[in-house]
Formats: structure tokens, C-alpha cells, sequence
């Protein structure tokens, strides 16, 4: 009868082919598995700041819109130019009948003054002409606030009479300005002047040298 013989391995010769054959399968695994696309430091930066800026972007037009939306009433404060003592308040106030203007100023001459929205607010030069010229952005022709739209600036209020004692006051209803929208006054100047509007000289009405000036902003609650 024949004995069955048996190949006899060494133990450490059998852990070694284990331990190889355990590696060859590894590195099959791993070149079935296709690598994963790393971006650059600045790529990754790009990239998060895209994200974060567009949702940032969304809240600040947003906010920007309601701002305006929400505006109600605003106010100029008057300072006076160079070699002048003009001063005071005039505020701009949201009604169902448009927007109602009133102003105080003291320390002006006696008599009339023309009483501007002018188109930039700036009142840093010593005579205020870094507010530019009367606001107007339909491009009509300078005339009196009671004209008819196409007959007039935005930005033409007429004028306010000061007594002996160098007070004005002044209050009307205007159907042209705006608080909100493409159109509003708000962040332009208002400009008080040393003489009086003639309602048809153009541009501005010979009202003469700007005496006082102030930004329009947005009153707070």
C-alpha cells in the first residue's frame, strides 16, 4: 500500500508568500480606484469666496431696497458757505397728497431766496459748488415749483422770504420729488441762495451765490 507524501513548506517560507500575495492584492485594489481631483490653494479660494459672497451680494440689494422703500421722511441740515451766517433745518416729509417741505433757516438777509435739491451731495467746497447744479433728471428746463412737470427741474422749490430778523420759513406739498425709487433726493443737497429765483433764467433762475448747504439724509426713527 501506497503512502500518500505530502510537500512539506517551511513556516517562514509560507508567511513570507502570504505576506506578498497580501500586498499584490492590495495594489490591484488601488489601481481600480481613480483619484479624486484635489483643487489648488488658490482654486479652493475662489471658490469659497464665490459662495460666500453671492448669498452677501442678495441681502445687501435687498437691504438697499428696503431702505428706500421704507424711507418716510428725510432731513437737510444747512451750514453755512464761506463769509455766511445761513443756517438751519429743512425736512421732507411722505404724505397721500406727495411730499410735504418744510424749512427753517436763520441768519439770512431780508428779503427772497431761492431754494434748490441740487444734484450732488457735497457741500464741501467753501462756496457749496461741489453740490453741482440743480437736480434734474428728466433734462427739463429750470422753472417755478408749481409748473408742470416737463416745465421744471425736480430740484426746483422756488423761494422762501426772510423778515427783518433773518428767519425764513417755508412749507409746500411737491408732486415731483421723490423719497425712494431711480429718482429720490435722497444723499443730494439742498442749497439756499442769496438771491431771488426768477422762475426763467436759465439754468438755475439767477438766484446768485449759495449761502447755505446741507445733504439730504434719511430722518431717524
Amino acid at each position: 500500500m501506497m503512502k500518500k507524501r505530502f510537500l512539506r513548506i517551511p513556516i517562514r517560507t509560507g508567511i513570507f508568500l502570504l505576506a506578498i500575495s497580501l500586498i499584490l492584492s492590495a495594489c490591484r485594489e488601488e489601481e481600480t480606484i481613480p483619484p479624486v481631483p484635489v483643487a489648488n490653494s488658490e482654486q479652493a479660494g475662489q471658490v469659497a469666496t464665490a459662495e460666500k459672497s453671492q448669498p452677501q451680494a442678495a441681502r445687501s440689494e435687498s437691504a438697499a431696497k428696503g431702505e428706500q422703500k421704507d424711507v418716510e421722511q428725510t432731513v437737510a441740515r444747512l451750514e453755512p458757505t464761506e463769509g455766511n451766517e445761513a443756517r438751519g433745518e429743512v425736512m421732507f416729509t411722505r404724505t397721500n397728497e406727495g411730499i410735504r417741505v418744510t424749512a427753517q433757516i436763520q441768519g439770512l438777509p431780508p428779503g427772497r431766496h431761492g431754494i434748490h435739491v441740487h444734484e450732488k451731495g457735497d457741500c464741501s467746497a467753501p462756496d457749496a459748488s461741489s453740490a453741482g447744479g440743480h437736480y434734474n433728471p428728466d433734462g427739463t428746463p429750470h422753472g417755478a415749483p408749481g409748473n408742470p412737470p416737463d416745465q421744471r427741474h425736480a430740484g426746483d422749490l422756488g423761494n422762501l422770504e426772510s423778515g427783518e430778523n433773518g428767519t425764513a420759513k417755508y412749507e409746500r406739498v411737491d408732486t415731483i420729488i421723490q423719497l425712494s425709487g431711480e429718482n429720490s433726493i435722497v444723499g443730494k443737497a439742498v442749497v439756499i441762495h442769496a438771491g431771488e429765483d426768477d422762475f426763467q433764467s436759465q439754468p438755475s433762475g439767477d438766484a446768485g451765490p449759495r449761502m447755505a448747504c446741507g445733504v439730504i439724509e434719511a430722518a431717524k426713527k
